[in-house]
């Protein structure tokens, strides 16, 4: 094995459930299901087969890693919801990673990195020298971006359109990034209980009709 915490990382922001055991630079074993719904009931026992199949037990677990978006609404609540579970439960901290930061992860200089937001939309967040430099957006033309700017993540028409160099990163690896992420903010003090993130405005608005009248009895 190598050297560092045992991450266990997980991911349902998407249209399928994943799970990953990450000690160090190493990937122990990893799993990844496509599902449209079902991720509610899929999620844990995932985890705890990646567990097994490791040959490690809930209590070897230094920290988690999960995904807090952007992407699927119920997904990113559901991820976020069951890392703070699991982190009360075992007493070991559980480490939100964005979508963003797990794909800029290693990346030096200006990189705009972009994420899937849900519905066949994009995402993106500016990052210098590993850094977040702004808020996540659903337009990169918010930006005044440098002319050595590289984009990474999720292949968009922006980065083809505006010339910008596309670094592609292997989308079976995207656990292992979130995990050294976690790991790097462990490494910082930074061990706040994760948020989830959302970019793009909820589907359901509330509806306009007036609340019923309830009337005394008289």
């Amino acid at each position: 094995m190598s050297d560092g915490p045992l991450i266990l990382a997980f991911d349902t922001t998407a249209a399928r459930c994943a799970a990953a055991l990450v000690h160090g630079y190493t990937t122990l074993f990893q799993i990844s299901e496509d599902m449209k719904r079902g991720q509610a009931e899929r999620l844990v026992p995932m985890l705890e087969e990646t567990l097994v199949e490791a040959g490690l037990k809930w209590s070897d677990i230094d920290g988690l890693a999960v995904l807090t978006g952007p992407g699927n609404f119920t997904g990113i609540r559901l991820s976020v919801a069951t890392a703070r579970g699991l982190a009360l439960s075992l007493n070991i901290p559980a480490i939100g990673v964005t979508g963003f930061e797990a794909a800029a992860h290693g990346m030096q200089g200006a990189v705009l990195a972009f994420a899937d937001n849900g519905r066949g939309n994009t995402s993106c967040q500016l990052f210098v020298e590993g850094r977040a430099i702004s808020e996540p957006t659903e337009n990169p033309a918010d930006f005044l971006l440098a002319a050595d700017v590289i984009c990474t993540g999720v292949q968009t028409d922006f980065a083809r359109c505006a010339g910008f160099p596309f670094v592609e990163k292997n989308k079976e690896d995207h656990l292992w990034r979130a995990a050294q992420v976690a790991m790097c903010k462990l490494r910082n003090g930074e061990t706040s209980l994760p948020v989830p993130l959302y970019v793009r405005k909820v589907d359901a608005a509330r509806s306009s009709d007036l609340p019923p009248v309830i009337l005394d009895d008289a």
